[in-house]
């Protein structure tokens, strides 16, 4: 269970804090006799507006601690050498399904090793005067928003130098 002021990875919402634990207005007047007793937390996104409400007994709901400073230094340190796969097809579904499944994961890990492979996919397309794809472009962008914001909450840094230093990184090493 998380406490009041945690920061917490919440599905595709990124990084939040727990505003506090409790029984949300809405909650209080459903028909159903245990929601008054059913708790909730009370989210608000770090890098958006807007307040979540996240069911405390919802197994189904990805919700997770933001990883350690020291794990984020790892990662970014270790982008040289991490593993990707560059997938291609000419299916627009089977790509859209591909990226899905790894932002379905809910891991640092997945979202990086998916950002590294687009960038990849990204130098041999300019290098062969083409343009990466839109299906590619649109999936870049969502990982790269929960994957810079949970780092750059886990350094302590804004997430725009955090992005700088990863597309650094990736740079370098397809250099």
């Amino acid at each position: 269970m998380f406490k009041e002021n945690d920061l917490v990875m919440y599905g595709k919402t990124g990084v939040c804090r727990v505003l506090k634990i409790g029984t949300p207005d809405f909650a209080v007047g459903d028909s159903n006799q245990n929601s008054s007793k059913k708790l909730y937390y009370f989210l608000e996104p770090l890098y958006h507006s807007g307040t979540f409400y996240a069911p405390i007994d919802a197994a189904q709901i990805a919700l997770r601690p933001v990883i350690s400073g020291r794990k984020a230094k790892s990662l970014i340190s270790d982008i040289e050498g991490m593993d990707y796969e560059t997938f291609s097809t000419t299916s627009i579904q089977q790509l859209s399904q591909h990226y899905q499944s790894m932002m379905d994961s809910h891991t640092c890990e997945d979202l990086l090793s998916m950002v590294k492979s687009i960038f990849a996919k990204g130098i041999e397309a300019e290098k062969n005067n083409k343009k990466l794809g839109q299906i590619d472009k649109r999936y870049m962008k969502m990982a790269g928003e929960l994957l810079f914001g949970e780092l750059a909450s886990a350094l302590g840094k804004e997430k725009e130098d955090v992005e700088k230093m990863v597309f650094d990184k990736l740079e370098a090493t397809f250099a």
